[in-house]
């Protein structure tokens, strides 16, 4: 247990170091002393990528941090993901994530498709200034099981809507969830446009997306 606990806090450490290469031994050392891979990602890898979100909300970090971070999470968790057996790993949950049609904000999208990643989610982002019919066609090619939709204007909100009534015109609602975030945004706006969740910032979006993918 003591040696567990000890890899799980330098695992934690790597992540909020921002040391990919760190991570990576981390994890193959852990594997190497017989610690359950599983346990390393939810205590270790996880729990550090948790801070530094906590850590970007305050602002005591900032967006190259967390794209650090994120990256460094990504490194320890395929390593031991590598070491799970055969049969045992599920298939990732899909999200697809982008900012609506005419908004160019794309900066916390791309902090919560980052931290969804790091998560263990197959995230599509499809950019700025995407169509709702770029929303509904990327859902369902990659048979998304979350999309997000990011507006930073009040004068775009409205296309949050409009993609929600896209997916359901495209037969794809009752498929997939949905959750909207942005400055101008909020959860009584949510449930008016017939969304599935708000969420305020990345920590919460990852809670949220887990919640709706059935993972919590």
């Amino acid at each position: 247990m003591a040696k567990e606990q000890e890899m799980f806090a330098a695992a934690k450490k790597a992540i909020i170091d921002y040391d990919v290469v760190k991570a990576e031994e981390v994890a193959k050392e852990a594997l190497a002393s017989g610690v359950d891979p599983v346990a390393m990602i939810e205590k270790g890898f996880t729990a550090g990528i948790a801070e530094v979100g906590d850590r970007f909300d305050s602002g005591e970090a900032y967006l190259p941090e967390l794209i650090l971070a994120a990256d460094a999470m990504k490194a320890g968790t395929a390593v031991c993901e590598a070491a799970f057996p055969k049969g045992t790993i599920k298939a990732k949950k899909k999200v697809v994530i982008g900012t609506v049609e005419g908004d160019i904000h794309d900066i916390g999208k791309s902090i919560v498709a980052s931290f969804l990643a790091a998560n263990g989610f197959e995230v599509h982002d499809i950019g700025r200034d995407a169509s709702a019919e770029k929303f509904v066609e990327t859902a369902h090619e990659v048979k998304a099981d979350v999309v997000g939709a990011s507006a930073l204007l009040t004068t775009t909100m409205e296309q949050q809507k409009k993609i929600v009534e896209a997916l359901k015109e495209a037969g794809l609602r009752d498929k997939v969830k949905i959750i909207v975030g942005g400055a101008p945004t909020s959860q009584e706006w949510a449930e008016q446009i017939g969304a599935d969740a708000y969420a305020e910032n990345a920590a919460e979006a990852v809670a949220k997306v887990k919640q709706l993918a059935g993972l919590q």
